[in-house]
């Protein structure tokens, strides 16, 4: 049973996780477009399937709760649509004062072990997530002989997800928090701000995931390409609506391969810090102004 602290937990991760998969995010799975393999139910089914196995997380250790949390969600949904998200909420949950929590975050993941590493491999190895290669060090088909977070600092160079553990969450603390408070604060819409916040971070950290599919070059140029949009002031000009329309067509190309699922991933994990720390409110008010509202339907694409 759980307490009431995590109670609440499990409430904030299931909030952030339906935040995130219900705002219109261009090329991925939202509420008005899904992938053939992948639906918007699937993500709020894997989201109420992990909120109380991570809101253990200080108890359970992270090698466990990120474990049990694949298997959770595998089991509920039978395909991968949360791994990046566990690996990035486990670490955070575990946190015990969140009014201290980028503090405290790095001293747990400086505390993990070979044991949650091997957890954690394991947890890969049953989520089974696109793109997976090989590695020249510590490859997820092997057992690992480091800790955790040593094994996560030596991909950090080629996966987003493994650099938040090396770096103790920088660009979740430094950039993305503070980016979606400056845009809800402009925008008036918590949706407009996760898209605005989902936007600069595809711009600054190339994708890993469309890294690992499709190579730099095709990494890059989603980057290119949401820079673009912000350049052009979306939400707040039309040529940035066009633009972003065009980045949405342009990321379900391919079989949607190119879908910035990484960058997905971050978002959810900032909407979770913001609302552990309180700088986002439960309930949070999702205010729409009829301009945005309009807005965002002329964007959305078909289903596919």
């Amino acid at each position: 049973m759980l307490s009431e602290t995590e109670k609440q937990l499990a409430l904030q991760i299931h909030t952030a996780c339906a935040w995130e998969c219900c705002a219109r995010k261009p090329g991925n799975v939202h509420p008005m477009a899904s992938f053939q393999d992948l639906h918007f139910t699937d993500f709020l089914l894997g989201a109420s399937s992990i909120a109380p196995i991570l809101a253990q997380a200080g108890t359970l250790g992270i090698g466990q709760s990120i474990l049990q949390a694949v298997q959770a969600s595998r089991t509920m949904v039978g395909s991968n649509c949360n791994l990046g998200i566990i690996l990035l909420l486990a670490p955070l949950a575990a946190v015990r004062n969140p009014s201290k929590l980028g503090t405290e975050v790095k001293a747990i993941l400086e505390n993990t072990t070979v044991e949650d590493a091997k957890l954690v491999y394991e947890a890969i190895r049953i989520a089974n997530p696109g793109g997976l290669g090989e590695a020249p060090e510590e490859d997820v088909r092997n057992t690992p002989k480091e800790s955790l977070l040593t094994t996560m600092q030596m991909a950090s160079h080629r996966d987003l997800i493994a650099r938040q553990y090396d770096s103790g969450f920088e660009d979740i603390f430094q950039h993305a928090i503070p980016t979606l408070g400056g845009a809800l604060e402009l925008l008036g819409s918590l949706e407009a701000a996760i898209l605005f916040t989902h936007l600069y971070l595809m711009s600054k950290f190339p994708d890993t995931l469309i890294l690992r599919k499709l190579g730099e070059s095709e990494a890059r140029e989603s980057a290119e390409r949401a820079n673009k949009v912000l350049q052009l002031q979306w939400p707040l000009k039309e040529p940035g609506w066009e633009e972003f329309r065009s980045l949405d067509r342009w990321l379900r190309g391919k079989g949607n391969r190119r879908n910035p699922g990484a960058t997905a991933d971050l978002v959810a994990a900032t909407l979770f810090a913001a609302l552990r720390t309180g700088q986002l409110p439960l309930p949070c008010p999702f205010p729409w102004t009829s301009g945005m509202e309009q807005a965002l339907r002329r964007s959305a694409p078909d289903c596919d």
